[in-house]
């Protein structure tokens, strides 16, 4: 079976451990600090602030900025279930908004109609490594004086006209789970170019202190060790060839595959391919994805379920992009490690899993 995904662990990476559990400093201390400077050049020279988790990036960037009770913050429905978690978890509202079928991003005609008086921000979600239309809704924030925050959880490296994707908003948080198109084992990082809220976001992860037991606020222990910054540094010297092999795979896929509608990619945008989403359009998805394992290809379906109407949140909108893209999406296997063997069994799979059910 080829899997839907496959981390990359190596030498180094156990090499860089061993380091660390040698030193005797295990908990946050100086490969942190090297990490957070280190993907700051991914950024645009941005703060850069490590914590233990891409939701936890999400949840106390919100808090830095003051989003709290009374506040809404607009996000997609089409996404994992964090981006709204992390909104709420502030006591703030998440407001659904519709996204664009091609890219499977928010949807700027859909975010200007969901904008209310009790509006503070937009979380644009850069879904499956595209980049979200960060110029529409830049400007739509900016004209309705809100702020914007990224959530480049599966968009590490990917950019659109140039600027990198977590050097557009307010702030930016990325998540480094072992599936991500980089890793440090679990981990999150914070974005922005304000200093006075990455100075807030450390506060926040460290118990609310930057001294110690000079506790400022009540804060949480959100941080990020020694141990998991060490791998994240590795994988980060790594990162530019996996992206590559990325686009590489994807490209083949996009050039040979039949019966299935292909992700395109907008003009001005850098996808980094954390998935490889097609669309299923003429077959019964669930059954379609069956059929290819029983081809020895794995999938996975990333979202079945909207975030709307997971029981955490449910409730009754209209969103019908979205419930579309729930219906059709299903990603293949597009991560570095595939060989020209792998991706030509997937294309043979797919194109007769379409063609027999044509």
């Amino acid at each position: 079976m080829i899997p839907a995904a496959k981390p990359e662990i190596g030498a180094e990476e156990r090499a860089a451990v061993d380091r660390v559990m040698q030193s005797g400093m295990l908990a946050q201390g100086p490969e942190v600090a090297a990490f957070e400077q280190e993907f700051s050049d991914l950024v645009g020279g941005r703060h850069s602030v490590a914590v233990n988790s891409g939701t936890s990036a999400l949840h106390l960037a919100f808090l830095a900025a003051g989003i709290g009770p009374g506040d809404e913050v607009i996000v997609p429905s089409f996404s994992f279930a964090a981006t709204a978690n992390a909104v709420a978890l502030t006591g703030a509202t998440p407001v659904f908004a519709d996204i664009e079928l091609d890219t499977f991003n928010l949807d700027p005609a859909a975010v200007e109609a969901a904008i209310t008086p009790r509006t503070r921000a937009i979380m644009p979600v850069h879904l499956y490594g595209h980049p979200a239309a960060m110029g529409p809704l830049t400007e739509i924030a900016e004209r309705h004086g809100l702020l914007v925050f990224e959530d480049a959880a599966q968009a590490v490296a990917a950019s659109l006209d140039g600027t990198p994707v977590g050097a557009f908003g307010t702030a930016a948080s990325f998540s480094f789970y072992p599936t991500k198109n980089m890793t440090s084992g679990e981990g999150g990082m914070v974005t922005t170019s304000d200093p006075r809220l990455a100075r807030a976001v450390r506060v926040l992860r460290n118990q609310g202190m930057e001294k110690r037991y000079e506790n400022e606020v009540v804060g949480f222990n959100t941080r990020m060790t020694d141990i998991h910054a060490a791998i994240g540094r590795v994988q980060l010297t790594k990162l530019a060839g996996w992206t590559a092999r990325r686009q590489a795979n994807a490209a083949f896929l996009n050039e040979n595959l039949e019966g299935v509608v292909t992700p395109p990619t907008a003009p001005g945008a850098v996808h980094v391919w954390h998935q490889y989403t097609i669309r299923v359009v003429d077959h019964d998805r669930d059954a379609f994805a069956e059929q290819l394992a029983a081809r020895e290809v794995a999938s996975g379906v990333y979202y079945p379920t909207p975030i709307h109407r997971l029981p955490s949140f449910r409730l009754d909108l209209d969103l019908p992009v979205t419930e579309q893209a729930a219906a059709q999406v299903l990603s293949l296997p597009v991560y570095p490690a595939l060989t020209e063997g792998e991706l030509e069994t997937i294309v043979d799979a797919v194109n007769a899993v379409a063609k027999a059910g044509s």
